[in-house]
């Protein structure tokens, strides 16, 4: 270990047209993008050598997620209000059904958009010829939820030819955890004829695009 004292006599030692050079090399390294000193304009460096890199709880949630093979066109973020709170002081089990049901309903339109655009969107959302309809779920609950908290519900999927399995985690911000895991099913559905149905391989191409 240095102690400061040797490394200011060091510094004192060294020739001023040689600490020029090397200061010039480290303001270059700070500027170049492939250097693993590069500082992006506007941003600031850390605070000392010392200090780790951060990583935002929201950044943590997303590649938690991603990893584990969850779809990103259904991310959602969902602030908790005080009102989400019950008598035990967290969030009412109750709430993370509609939680869970947002993330869905943007995990439908996103598949909607790639099957037909805004007009296919709208039409899994009314619902109108063939969409979806949700048959079940089950909810596990790992974890107690308080404001001002965020969880981000992400759904995943499993299939058979008329219906398949749609599993969701909610990711806590503030705990840095998950928090919550969905099970539910969804029928593929003709509201037409009012009954289940395969909605052939167009229908579930962008379905089975988000499987893994």
């Amino acid at each position: 270990m240095l102690s400061t004292q040797k490394v200011a006599r060091s510094t004192l030692n060294t020739p001023l047209y040689l600490q020029q050079r090397r200061l010039s090399s480290i303001r270059a390294a700070f500027r170049d993008p492939t250097s693993p000193f590069y500082i992006e304009k506007g941003s600031e460096g850390p605070a000392s050598p010392d200090e780790q890199p951060t990583t935002s709880a929201a950044e943590e949630a997303r590649k938690y997620l991603v990893d584990r093979g969850f779809d990103p066109a259904s991310f959602w973020e969902q602030p908790i209000s005080w009102g989400d709170h019950d008598a035990f002081q967290h969030v009412n089990n109750v709430n993370y059904l509609r939680y869970f049901e947002n993330s869905r309903i943007r995990w439908v339109m996103s598949v909607g958009c790639d099957t037909g655009g805004p007009a296919r969107e709208e039409a899994l959302l009314r619902p109108q010829g063939i969409a979806f309809i949700l048959k079940s779920m089950e909810v596990k609950y790992r974890r107690p939820v308080r404001y001002p908290d965020t969880p981000a519900p992400e759904p995943d999927s499993k299939h058979s030819r008329t219906q398949f399995l749609l599993f969701a985690k909610a990711y806590s911000y503030e705990q840095r955890a998950v928090v919550a895991d969905l099970k539910s099913v969804l029928t593929w559905y003709d509201y037409d004829k009012l009954a289940k149905c395969d909605p052939g391989d167009e229908n579930w191409a962008p379905v089975l695009a988000r499987m893994k």
